[in-house]
């Protein structure tokens, strides 16, 4: 029984979170208002295809608003997407 105690892809980090604080009536809202997979920042080849392939081509930079992913620049390559992407934790002032 000890595979099955935690669903999902054991690659992917856990989607547990606290027990909703009874005090807070808003909790459960904020709860529902997490990115998917907790991945506040992301990256996407401007003209489509695998994100991996060709590294120099220029990226779009998007960031979790609490509802969606929304546009926030672009950047000229690969490594300075990923630059972007790290630079900035959900809880840090910028």
């Amino acid at each position: 029984m000890g595979k099955h105690r935690r669903p999902g892809p054991p690659n992917q980090p856990s989607r547990a979170v606290p027990r909703v604080d009874v005090a807070n009536p808003l909790a459960a809202y904020s709860k529902r208002r997490r990115p998917p997979l907790d991945i506040y920042r992301r990256h996407r080849p401007l003209h489509g295809g695998a994100g991996h392939l060709r590294p120099d081509e220029p990226r779009a930079l998007e960031e979790w608003d609490g509802f969606t992913y929304a546009p926030a620049g672009t950047a000229p390559d690969l490594a300075a997407a990923q630059r972007w992407v790290n630079e900035l934790t959900p809880g840090e002032s910028g």
